[in-house]
């Protein structure tokens, strides 16, 4: 006698068996597709040199006229590296040893006077440039309210040689040093200024 199959388990057997092809056949979520972007690399492909600090910027340089000096210039160095530092061609001389008398440099548009005696650099005085700034801001033209704003409490008056409305504003190094500014004011205004060593730097005729 033959044994009839079930017809009801056969289709659940057939079901089962479909429904674990379709498990099998889906993709998995924790896997990537074809048209994922690819994962971040972490480290570059190649070498990659170390880093390096930015160059650091150069120093500060000092102002070009200080009460100390005057560009490379400076006040008590002797008169032959003065003219070193002007240029060989620098023309002047004393008219009798240690006497006073001027360094001219090659090219003296807008350069102030440089004053030697005793063989030393002694002062540097400005009679026609606005351009060209003392220490501390002064300057050619500048009204006198404008100059007391830049020095406040530091400046000594003194009465002019020649000018009744003239005066010269004398002012020490704030640092202790041994340069004077002096500043000479006619009517309210600054018509020149100089820097140097006492007591040359009070000459009001330089080295006549």
């Amino acid at each position: 006698m033959k044994s009839r199959s079930n017809p009801i388990l056969s289709g659940a057997l057939a079901l089962c068996v479909l429904g674990l092809s379709a498990c099998t056949d889906r993709p998995n979520p924790q896997t990537s597709s074809p048209l994922d972007p690819p994962a971040p690399i972490d480290q570059p492909a190649e070498d990659v040199p170390p880093a390096t600090a930015p160059a650091a910027p150069p120093p500060a340089q000092d102002a070009t006229a200080r009460m100390d000096g005057y560009a490379a210039l400076k006040l008590g160095m002797s008169a032959e590296d003065a003219r070193k530092a002007l240029g060989a061609s620098a023309t002047g001389k004393a008219d009798e040893p240690g006497g006073c008398y001027y360094l001219e440099p090659p090219t003296a548009t807008g350069a102030p006077n440089y004053m030697i005696e005793g063989d030393k650099f002694v002062r540097y005085e400005n009679h026609r440039d606005a351009a060209i700034a003392a220490p501390g801001g002064g300057k050619i033209g500048m009204s006198a309210d404008e100059i007391r704003a830049l020095y406040p409490g530091r400046i000594e008056e003194r009465p002019h040689k020649y000018v009744d409305d003239g005066q010269y504003w004398r002012i020490q190094d704030a640092g202790g040093g041994s340069g004077v500014l002096l500043f000479e004011v006619i009517a309210g205004k600054v018509t020149a200024w100089r820097v140097g060593l006492a007591p040359q730097v009070d000459y009001v005729e330089g080295c006549s």
